[in-house]
Formats: C-alpha cells, structure tokens, sequence
C-alpha cells in the first residue's frame, strides 16, 4: 500500500457521482469491490456500506480497527462553468505537487478517505481485522451516521479519514445544528418606466463553513444584504434574490435584480462603486478575486417584483443576521468554539424565500444559543424559522490507547511532533460516541485546501505522510 495506489483509487472516484443524496452509484462500485475479492460486504436500509477483511494469520488477536469516511461530497461549481454533477467526472490537474479542481469542487472530502480505504482493504498488509465503513449523505446532515444500528460493525477502535490537515491529530469536534427562515411574499407589478439592474458580488473564496469559518473570508450574501439595505430609503423595486447553495459552504456568490427610474440607478450605480471600494479596504487582503458590481439593462417587458413590505423585511434581515465566529474557546488556545454561517437565500417558488445557515459549538448550550439568535433575528422581520439535522459534539477523551498509537506512529516515521486537537469543523464522530459507547476514535487526513469550494485541492506530499501513518498504525496497534 501507498500514496501511487491511493491516488489511483481516487482517481476512479472523480468519475463517479455522488452528490449527496445521490450515492447510489458510489454505493454501487463499493458493492462491486468487496465481490471481486470475495470481501464481506454489508448494506443497510440508509445505504451505510461496510466491507469486512478477516484478520490476517498470526494477527487474530489484534484488536478490530473500524476505518471511516463519507461517500458524498459538496457539489459547487463556479458561474458559468458547464458541468453536471449527475454524469460528468471531476475535471482535475496536478501542478506543483497539487491536484486541483479549477472550476469545482474536488471530492476528496471525503474521496481520498474513501480510497485509502479500498486501498488498504486491497493490500497484503499483515493487520488485524478491518471494518470499514462507509457513510451516506454526511455533508447534508450526517444522516448515515444517524441511520447507524448499534450491531453495523464490532469494532471498539475506529479512525476517522475526514480531516484535512496532515500532521494534525484530530480527538475533538463541534457539533452542529441547521436554522432555515422563510419569507412569504406577494407579487407586485414593476412600473412601467422602471428599467432593471443587477447587483452581485462574486469570486469570493467561499469554503468550508467549519474550518474556514475564522479566516476572514467574505460571504457574499451577506455583502449583499449589506448594500440593498444602503439603499432603502431610495426608489425601488426587488425583483429576485439570489445566493450562496450549501449550508456548510461559505456563500461566493449573490445576485439581485432590481427595477427603478434610471436615474435612481445611476445613483445606486454611483453608491455600489463606492460600496465596493469599501468591501476591498476590508476585505482585500484575504479576498484577491471578490468582484462587487451591477449591470443595468432596459425594461424588456412586464415583470413581477417582490412586495415591499417582505422585500424590506428580507433586506433588513440579511443585513443584520450574524455570520462568522460569535466566541473563541476559553480552554484551547485559537480554537474556534461557536460560529454561524449565513449560507443561502433562494426563491423556492410559489412565493417562498428561503434563507439557509448553519451554526456549530462544541458546547451545546452554545450551539442553541447561537441558533437562537439567528431565529429571533428572523421571526423579528417577519419571518417563520425552523431548526433541523442537529448532531452532538465529540469531546476529548482523557484516555485514548489509539491517540497515543497514532502519536508514537508519527514521531517514529517522521521524527516530529503532531499536533493533536480539536476541529470545529463537524465531524461524524460525535454521534458514533452516542450509539456505540466506549469507542476509542482519532481523525486525521492528508492536507486538503479550499475544501466546498470550486479550486479544492489535495497536496501530494501530505498523501504520501497520509498513507504511511495510517499504513503503521492498522499493522502495529495492540
């Protein structure tokens, strides 16, 4: 087993789709690869996979160690860019020892945990037994993970292959919770003599609600919300609304069209050149690419605009509605303890806006709290919120036989010291400590970058350390 084998199964899963709630065909290739090697392969009603490999001989008495990733990955593209999740494989490029999805999202959260898998279950590597387990529509909810029967797998070790900094050893996570708002509009008439314009912002950064929650990075519908509540007390009308997709991505991008008296859009015109000067003063040394601007264009025929009162409400609430880290953890040093992620508003049809986000903390009184805030933040403007798809944190065990193995593994193979922590990315792992008590469980992963965002990249030296800890640790814990 190593990184060329690793990478080669991955590479077979960029041509697979799997989209979450979509898994059907990565279900199916993991099916077909426990047949052909006359594995164990089990299948539950929520399509949770497990492939079983015996013990080899002499190591029957090592104890089971349950291997785990997830089999959807986000889908994200960016505007303009043809491709269909449904049928075409990833685009990919390997440059200066990256390998690079220009245009989207790469897969290899958790693709690269899901080949390491078959690539150790492929191997003549001389370990206990193996149980690895396959996860369906985590990035969604964890709903795998929550489908989960206590007697799916025997092990009382698991190792966790979702995380994404190598030399990071992961015994903590946050836990999260979804707030989704909805706005109920009528459809007004646009006048006559209005023509449209619209307004985005586009080519953030974007990336992942958890990991990259604490780095500044821009989130588009919230610069939107910011703007069009600017410009209130002007003349005008809202058409559509636009922005972000996944709750677990920070929003790139977001878009309006609004109607006015073209003079009233030169003025916003004048007012957004302004507005963006100020978004690149505050965002510029993070945001390199953040686009800010309006394209105005003649009325082509009636339209429908969005009633004044909701179109205010919703404009009011944007603008106010929290994003970003809202505490730092007082007992780990630079750890991120509660964030929220305002992370979409999407007209859904029959006069319904939807507002998405997503809020985590390790602390679940915090987590609460923090959802809290988002909903009153909403039912003020007028809004009905809900809350849904919350999963529990994953605390740091005192003691942890499989922690200090994968230590020891590392200072022996690299001669340094790992950095063992807590993420406050969500990770499935806290609700395995719910259904099955007693386990022993790590994460950790090769160095992944932009993760849930078009430019999601893999670096090939991290594979390669990757690979050969977990390689050590399957073959020499006891």
């Amino acid at each position: 087993m190593n990184s060329e084998t690793v990478l080669s199964f991955f590479k077979e899963i960029t041509r697979i789709p799997r989209e979450s709630g979509h898994e059907e065909h990565i279900i199916a290739y993991l099916q077909e690869f426990a047949k052909a090697r006359n594995l164990e392969c089990r299948t539950d009603e929520a399509g949770n996979v497990l492939i079983v490999k015996e013990a080899a001989k002499g190591f029957e008495d090592a104890p089971a160690i349950v291997l785990q990733s997830h089999t959807d990955m986000v889908c994200e593209k960016n505007e303009g860019v043809e491709h269909d999740f449904a049928k075409d494989p990833i685009r990919y490029v390997i440059e200066n020892g990256w390998m690079i999805a220009p245009d989207t999202t790469l897969g290899a959260d958790c693709g690269i945990g899901i080949a390491a898998q078959l690539a150790l279950l492929d191997s003549g590597l001389q370990c206990g037994k193996l149980e690895c387990l396959f996860t369906v529509a985590e990035e969604t909810g964890l709903d795998g993970a929550m489908a989960l029967k206590p007697d799916f797998f025997s092990g009382k070790v698991l190792l966790n292959l979702d995380s994404e900094d190598e030399g990071e050893i992961f015994v903590g996570c946050a836990g999260g919770l979804d707030t989704t708002a909805e706005f109920h509009y009528e459809e007004e008439p646009v006048e006559e003599d209005f023509d449209y314009a619209e307004i985005y912002v586009k080519d953030a950064l974007g990336g992942h609600s958890g990991d990259d929650i604490n780095k500044g990075r821009a989130n588009a519908v919230q610069l939107l919300g910011r703007f069009l509540y600017s410009i209130a007390e002007l003349d005008w009308q809202l058409v559509s609304i636009d922005g972000g997709n996944k709750r677990n991505a920070i929003a790139r991008e977001a878009k309006a069209v609004i109607a006015a008296d073209s003079g009233i859009l030169e003025m916003i015109s004048s007012r957004l050149e302004d507005y963006a000067y100020d978004v690149k003063e505050e965002y510029g040394a993070v945001e390199k690419l953040l686009k800010v601007g309006m394209d105005i264009y003649e009325n082509t025929g009636a339209q429908k605009a969005i009633d004044e009162n909701t179109a205010w409400s919703l404009v009011t609430a944007l603008c106010a509605a929290p994003h970003g880290v809202l505490a730092m953890s007082q007992e780990i040093e630079n750890f991120v303890e509660t964030s929220t992620n305002l992370a979409s508003v999407k007209m859904v049809g029959e006069g319904v806006i939807r507002i998405g986000s997503s809020q985590r903390s390790c602390v679940t009184a915090a987590r609460r709290a923090a959802a809290s805030k988002m909903e009153a933040c909403f039912r003020l403007a007028g809004a009905t919120v809900t809350h849904e798809s919350e999963y529990p944190g994953w605390a740091p065990a005192a003691v942890s036989p499989i922690r200090d193995a994968c230590v020891a593994s590392y200072r022996k193979l690299f001669g340094a010291e790992p950095k063992v922590k807590a993420i406050h990315a969500g990770l499935e792992c806290g609700l395995f400590t719910e259904k099955f008590p007693g386990l022993d469980m790590v994460s950790f992963g090769p160095t992944l970058r932009g993760v849930h965002a078009p430019g999601e990249r893999l670096d090939l030296a991290s594979l390669e350390k990757f690979v050969a800890l977990l390689a050590d640790v399957v073959t020499t814990f006891r």
